[in-house]
Order: structure tokens, then C-alpha cells, then sequence
């Protein structure tokens, strides 16, 4: 991981007064005082029939079936998850009598840096899922398999909304790990942690599912960028450390439960905590980027929250149990299948939601176009709702793929200034960068809303300029423009 993504504290006090109990228990009961013994038993004994405790008397001499074996797991899987290396650019002031010239910021240098993580093989032909945060403004993506056979990557899709991205080397009959359904995973049930922590490679800890559907608020909302956060991992106590981001989360059979996202730390490492994107989530998303580019992602159109004592109470049900409609989108598809605000949602399909990120992760997993079932409750009563899913745009039918831009060169795509823009920044000509995806303007520093008015001393009016420029360019290159915020910059780079 690049970053510790969340914090967690420790509880103390109450393991020192436990400390302290027993040894005063040690000092006071002599274990040859057999008087003492049975006075003790015979008083346990009187609290059992007062109290009525059910008591296995099996479970003194409890024997497990069978002891976990690991081995297995681990041959399956430490040959399916690479070690993921990214190469990006960061800028830094350069010449401070240019910037003073120019304006702040208006001369800058770039430096490569270098970032680690782990990705899982799930197909013989070379496709790879990891974090988007392992890959994210990377302009070099390098796999090396366990085997340190090295590949270069192609970044197929990203899906910031559940921090996911697919990638493909040019390989094939390589190890892969299956899915599991994460549907059924149990909580206290073992599993493997494996990936490549502080760059040691094939890496394996064990450890226990902690909990199910977590939301730890580590993805942010963005409408702008269509980052809608949806959050429900898998807790575990595996160790998971930097560089274990992307990395395998599997169960004693060696089949693949989850990818393994982010830590709960004060210092960075590993302090117990760790979670992990459900492998339900993770095949359907990448199978729409495999399929579009992007995820078709489905939506229910409410506003949901989930149900407390307190709000049990007001609603006048027994127990807080399913997640509470608080608002229903007009024209959206709870809203055309007559749910209606304060409908409890109780299951998708078959599945029970007891929480808001339960029910993100049942509807996550569709299309908008799919047809579902919803079991609510309302007046007491429980009835089952056939809806169809919609997009957020309120359709069922699916976006399709984009055409590659015509107007792209070296991992950019340009556009043309429109006549507000050219007044707005007071010049007469220029092309924006619209986005910088991997390649050469990205690693020179260039970002998105970047202005380019001339390529090699030639102006540039139109998207088609540059890209010929660019693409028929020997020899060194020297780009020159505006940000929107007026700073003047200059990008020098060989091709």
C-alpha cells in the first residue's frame, strides 16, 4: 500500500485488572486445601441451579475433528499472486528566477518515484486483479511473477468506487486462483492472507474472518469523477501489511474470497485489523471492465439507513433487523415497483441485508436491466417486490464501450477551446488536455485541463494539430502553455 488508509486504538485497562484478579486468586486459594476446593465446586454448582446456566460438559475435553491444514491453500496460490511495481512522475519547483518571471509554479522538474503492491492471477491468458490505489496516475505498470519472470501490464479498466482495476500481460498457461462465493464465507473461518509485504515476495499469513460487510469510510464521494463508494469488506486478522494491497484473501481450500485493500493502523503495519473486497464484488466488476472499460453499475434509486433500537422502536417492530427506505427516487426503479418510504428492505433475492453496506453489496453485484426480487416489510407485513435495475442515469440498458478518441497522442486525449474559454483566459488559440491516461505527457508532468498553445514553436489550434505534431515528432519536444489558473508552463522531452 502507498498509504495507511485508516487508524484503530487499543483497550488496556481491562487486561491489567484481569492481571491483577488472578494473582490475587493464586495467593488465597491453596490447591492442596481440597476443603477449600469443594466449597468452591459446591458454590459453583449451587450458582448453576439458581441461575439455570446451560453447561456443555464436553466441551473440558473438546477435540477438534479436524486440525486446519494450510499447505494446500498455500501451493495453490503463492504462484497466482505478482508482486505489482508502478512507475509515476511527481513535479517540483525547478528554478525559482523562472518562477519569479513567469509566476509561481511556472517552472517545474519531474522525477520518476516508484510504488509496490500484489495482484491476483484469475485467468491462464494473463488477466490480473489488484487495487486501483496500487495502480492509480501509474505510467509504468511491471509484473513480476513468482517464478521473477517479468511483464509489462496493460491497465484494461479502473474502478475507484470499489478501489479495483484490472490489468493484462502477454502470457499465457500461468497459475490462477478461482473464485469462491464470498456469500458464504463465516465468520471465524480460516483464511490466507498472501501477497508481497515490504517487497518479500510470496508472502502467506493465516488468520480468521473477523467480520463481514464492514464500512470503514475509506473511499470518498466524488460525483464529479462517478466515485460512488460502495463498502462491504471482509475483516480479517491475517497480517496484512504495505504491499499486501491487491494481494489474495483465500480460505483453506485455496479459492479466491476476497482482494485484500487496506490495514486499520496507528503506525502504517499491521495491528490486527485488516479487509478485503468480497470476491463477488470482485468478479462482477472485473467482468464489466473486461467487457466495457468501465462497471455498469445498478441501482435501486432510495436513500437507506440502517435500523437501531432506537428507530426500531419508533417504527414499532421488535427487532432492528433490515435496512430502513428514508427517501424513494421518483421515476427510479424501487420507486416504478411501489416501495415507498419507511419500507423495510429485508433481503435481495435470498439473501438476508441487515445493514446499509449489505444491501451496496447484494445489488452491487447486478446490471442495470436485471431483474430482481426484494423482500419488505411494511405495516408489519412482509411482501416480495419483483423490480428492474436501472443505471444512475435512470436506464435499464447498458452504456456501451467508447470508441477510441481520435484526438489522442502519447496517453492524451485533447479538445477544442471554445470561444468563452479563449476569452476567459485572454489568448487567441490552444487545445486542452482533457485527460492524461499512462504515456509520455503524463510522465512529463502534464495533467488534465492543461492548455497547449504551441509544439515546437508552432501554434496549435485544433485537437488534429497536435495530435499530428506529436505523433510525427523525431528527436525533442517542446510543449508550451497555460494552466486555467493562469501559471505559464514549459514541458521539454525526447521522443
Amino acid at each position: 500500500m502507498k498509504k495507511v488508509l485508516i487508524t484503530a486504538g487499543i483497550l488496556v485497562g481491562s487486561f491489567a485488572g484481569g492481571a491483577a484478579a488472578f494473582l490475587w486468586l493464586s495467593k488465597n486459594i491453596n490447591p492442596t486445601n481440597t476443603a477449600t476446593l469443594d466449597k468452591i465446586e459446591e458454590g459453583f454448582e449451587m450458582q448453576k441451579r439458581n441461575i439455570g446456566w446451560k453447561v456443555n460438559q464436553k466441551s473440558a475435553s473438546y477435540q477438534p475433528e479436524a486440525i486446519v491444514d494450510f499447505t494446500l491453500a498455500a501451493e495453490k496460490t503463492v504462484n497466482a499472486v505478482v508482486h505489482v511495481t508502478t512507475t509515476y512522475t511527481t513535479t517540483y519547483s525547478r528554478d525559482p528566477l523562472l518562477d519569479l518571471f513567469w509566476g509561481p509554479g511556472s517552472s517545474r522538474g519531474v522525477r520518476p518515484e516508484q510504488a509496490n503492491g500484489s495482484g491476483v492471477i484469475i485467468s491462464d491468458d494473463g488477466y490480473i486483479v489488484t487495487n486501483n490505489h496500487v495502480v492509480d496516475n501509474a505510467d509504468k505498470i511491471e509484473i513480476t511473477l513468482n517464478n521473477k519472470q517479468k511483464f509489462t501490464a496493460k491497465l484494461v479498466g479502473t474502478d475507484p468506487s470499489t478501489d479495483l482495476a484490472l490489468l493484462k500481460i502477454d502470457a499465457d498457461k500461468l497459475p490462477f486462483i478461482v473464485f469462491a462465493n464470498s456469500d458464504a464465507v463465516r465468520v471465524g473461518e480460516w483464511v490466507l492472507a498472501v501477497g508481497n509485504p515490504f517487497n518479500l515476495t510470496s508472502t502467506v499469513t493465516a488468520g480468521i474472518v473477523s467480520a463481514k460487510a464492514r464500512s470503514i469510510n475509506l473511499l470518498q464521494f466524488n460525483p464529479e469523477k462517478d466515485i460512488i463508494p460502495m463498502e462491504s469488506f471482509i475483516q480479517t486478522d491475517a497480517a496484512v501489511n504495505p504491499g499486501n494491497s491487491g494481494g489474495a484473501l483465500v480460505n483453506a481450500g485455496g479459492d479466491l474470497i476476497g482482494i485484500n485493500t487496506a490495514i486499520a493502523s496507528r503506525t502504517g503495519s499491521y495491528a490486527g485489523y485488516s479487509f478485503a473486497v468480497p470476491s463477488n464484488i470482485v468478479k462482477k466488476v472485473a467482468e464489466d471492465l473486461l467487457e466495457f472499460g468501465f462497471v455498469q453499475r445498478a441501482f435501486l434509486g432510495v436513500n437507506i439507513q440502517d435500523i437501531n433500537q432506537e428507530k426500531a422502536e419508533e417504527l414499532g417492530i421488535k427487532a432492528p433487523k433490515g435496512v430502513l427506505v428514508s427517501a424513494v427516487a421518483p421515476e427510479g426503479a424501487a420507486a416504478l415497483a411501489g416501495i415507498k418510504e419507511n419500507d423495510i428492505i429485508l433481503k435481495v433475492g435470498s439473501v438476508e441485508v441487515n445493514n446499509v453496506p449489505e444491501l451496496q453489496e447484494q445489488v452491487g453485484r447486478f446490471r442495470p436491466g436485471d431483474k430482481v426480487t426484494v423482500t419488505i416489510k411494511r405495516n408489519k407485513k412482509e411482501e416480495v417486490v419483483a423490480l428492474v435495475l436501472r443505471n444512475r442515469q435512470g436506464e435499464t440498458n447498458l452504456i456501451k464501450k467508447e470508441a477510441p478518441s481520435k484526438h489522442e497522442a502519447l496517453g492524451a486525449i485533447f479538445r477544442k477551446l471554445n470561444p468563452d474559454e479563449l476569452a476567459q483566459f485572454k489568448i487567441s488559440h490552444g487545445v486542452v488536455v482533457e485527460k492524461t491516461n499512462p504515456g509520455k505527457l503524463r510522465s512529463v508532468g502534464i495533467k488534465d485541463g492543461f492548455i497547449i498553445q504551441r509544439i515546437n514553436q508552432q501554434k496549435i489550434t485544433t485537437p488534429d494539430e497536435a495530435v499530428q505534431l506529436l505523433n510525427t515528432a523525431k528527436g525533442g519536444v517542446l510543449i508550451e502553455g497555460l494552466y486555467k489558473n493562469g501559471v505559464k508552463q514549459y514541458f521539454g522531452f525526447g521522443l
